[in-house]
């Protein structure tokens, strides 16, 4: 008999090998194998009949039955094909690793251990029927309004169905395992728990032991029964889409497993992702909204005309004082990022013609250039709009903020944290300095040190850094930042934004507590210009083996891309350092296949393996 295996390795086919004689295997399986003289576990996707005499040999069996179902490699595959990653790298990523007692000792082949029932573990009907429980009409719905959360705990306590709840992070998982453990035993398959326990959380799960789980995304297939509750907490955080193999996203995973198996699917966010807003406002998705929770004074600081030479307005000011003098805290967000120029005089962001999106500003070459379309042009001298003369990547940092509160505020405690920049020691000096401050300055990422109404006051100093990212996605992530915000201060506190476009639509929403008016016009604007969810994207990063082949090869690769009449090739752009070439397409609802088949028809060089270093579908955080 002859399996075919596969490994984590970027190698779209499987390898054959030859099962040794009286082993008992079965598709889904880990075995432990003998490739490039190296032993590596990999996963069982088929039997057939051989003799495989020229073949190498299995060396043992890793798990005593099978991790996957039939319908479980059927999604794997699914997935493999949506993100052009391997089924192997699917599989590494997607399930937990073997006992290392396994990988040391293996079954070498003799029949597994009764459970205790009797029942040979291979027999366990979730997995032998080829599904989880069967087909059945998918349930999807998204939660959204105050008390999302404790809906879908009380959701979960009531149904009396199995259920997996996915957060985009591991602090989450272990906040959520604790509210899940007031219902009964619960199974961590995140990295926070230790990887023994992830296996024997996983396979009690599969034997009907366990009923409840939480994990990040490396959870999405696990063996639940249907009907089936699946959860995704946070749908809209572009964590549940981390880097590596496969690049999908979560939410995605979701809605093709409750297609295939029939779960209820449940996804709870504050401020939906455009694409699953558009999901509900076409039906697709049943849109469940609770009460309007209770919201704080929002003032829009309006600072066009002023050639600021202080980081507060008067308002901020004297609302930070107020807040300080009631005994509350206060948080000043800001950006990390100014890479784009924006008249100082009447707002207006310097934008590509043709996509609409921010060009990027290159201080070095002195020019604005376009991520999507890959133009380029000298930077410009005077606004578009007003004719202004002033155009500036104006931007606050966070040591200058600092400085300014310091000194007007002597008295306070002042904190400055940064997250997603400092790591360590020194961070976790700032997080304990933060912990204890009056006021923090920080980026996104402070908000996570707050919960619902802990905050007298946020403001955002220069919310503009956002919107003028190079991305189609900047209004729909700082209109998520600033409902963060919101949320996170009291019903008598206040939120500041001090911006030079006063009138931008997100604002609009934020004041009025809006989603919809949100929605209504960030849909208008994709679909005028064919962003998602109108059409998909991808984004192929090139660079050739020799630095100064890549544009060459990148021209290569957009030329194969053009060979497809349904794709939409942008010409290579040069990232900020000119160190590699990225080309964006657009496509229908088959663009991972049509990309699959135009890549493949490259002309065969040495330097081919080496050129296409990366092609992400679907991408949610935007490289500028």
């Amino acid at each position: 008999m002859i399996a075919d295996v596969a490994f984590d390795v970027p190698v779209p086919h499987p390898f054959s090998y030859r099962v040794p004689p009286g082993w008992v295997l079965a598709p889904g399986q880990r075995v432990l194998a003998p490739l490039r003289g190296a032993k590596r576990v990999g996963l069982v996707l088929a039997l057939r009949d051989g003799g495989g005499a020229d073949l190498k040999p299995l060396l043992q069996i890793v798990d005593a039955s099978p991790v996957l179902s039939a319908a479980q490699l059927e999604l794997v595959r699914w997935i493999a094909r949506e993100s052009l990653s391997s089924v192997g790298s699917t599989c590494a990523a997607l399930l937990p690793p073997p006992l290392p007692d396994a990988v040391r000792r293996g079954w070498r082949g003799e029949r597994p251990p009764r459970t205790a029932g009797g029942r040979d573990p291979r027999q366990d009907p979730r997995m032998a029927s080829g599904r989880w429980g069967g087909r059945g009409a998918a349930r999807l719905e998204l939660l959204i309004g105050a008390g999302r959360e404790e809906r879908l705990l009380e959701t979960i306590g009531t149904a009396g169905a199995d259920a997996l709840v996915l957060t985009h992070d591991v602090e989450t998982a272990a906040r959520w395992a604790a509210r899940l453990g007031a219902l009964g035993g619960v199974v961590r398959l995140d990295s926070g728990a230790r990887e023994g326990e992830r296996a024997r959380g996983w396979a009690a799960l599969a034997r009907g032991a366990a009923r409840l789980a939480v994990g990040t995304r490396s959870a999405l297939l696990a063996p639940l029964p249907s009907p089936a509750i699946v959860a995704v907490v946070d749908e809209h955080d572009a964590a549940h889409k981390p880097p590596g193999a496969p690049r999908i996203h979560s939410r995605d995973v979701v809605l093709e497993r409750a297609a295939r198996d029939g779960c209820r699917a449940i996804f709870t966010t504050a401020t939906p992702s455009v694409e699953m807003w558009w999901r509900a406002e076409s039906g697709r998705v049943a849109l469940v909204a609770g009460p309007s929770g209770p919201w704080p004074t929002v003032t829009i600081a309006d600072t066009r005309g002023i050639l600021r030479r202080e980081a507060a307005t008067p308002a901020l000011v004297r609302a930070i004082r107020e807040t300080l003098a009631a005994g509350q805290r206060a948080l000043l967000v800001l950006s990390r990022f100014a890479s784009s120029l924006a008249c100082d005089e009447c707002g207006a962001v310097v934008r590509c013609e043709r996509c609409a999106i921010a060009l990027s500003w290159s201080r070095a070459r002195g020019t604005l250039d376009c991520r999507v379309c890959g133009g380029s042009a000298p930077a410009a001298e005077t606004c578009r709009q007003c004719h202004g003369r002033r155009l500036s990547p104006f931007g606050w940092g966070a040591e200058r903020v600092e400085h300014e509160v310091r000194r007007r505020f002597p008295q306070a405690r002042v904190a400055r944290y940064d997250p997603e920049a400092t790591r360590g020691a020194r961070g976790t000096a700032q997080r304990t300095a933060a912990d204890v401050a009056e006021i923090v300055i920080g980026t996104r990422g402070a908000l996570r040190l707050f919960g619902p109404a802990a905050l007298g006051l946020a403001a955002f100093v220069s919310p503009d850094q956002l919107l003028r990212l190079p991305d189609f996605r900047a209004t729909e992530r700082a209109f998520a930042l600033m409902w963060a915000a919101a949320e996170r201060v009291r019903p008598d506190g206040r939120l500041i934004v001090q911006s030079q476009t006063p009138a931008h639509y997100a604002f609009a929403a934020l004041t009025e507590q809006s989603l919809p008016l949100f929605y209504k016009h960030e849909l208008k604007f994709r679909a005028e210009l064919g962003y998602p969810p109108f059409r998909r994207l991808a984004i192929v990063t090139v660079r050739a083996a020799k630095g100064g082949d890549t544009p060459r090869v990148a021209e290569a690769v957009a030329a194969a891309l053009r060979g497809s009449a349904r794709l939409t090739v942008y010409p290579p752009a040069p990232d900020r350092r000119d160190r590699l070439r990225r080309v964006v397409v657009k496509g229908d609802g088959e663009l991972p296949s049509l990309l699959a088949t135009a890549l493949e028809g490259l002309p065969a060089s040495p330097s081919r393996s080496r050129g296409i270093i990366d092609v992400e579908v679907d991408p949610v955080e935007w490289p500028f």
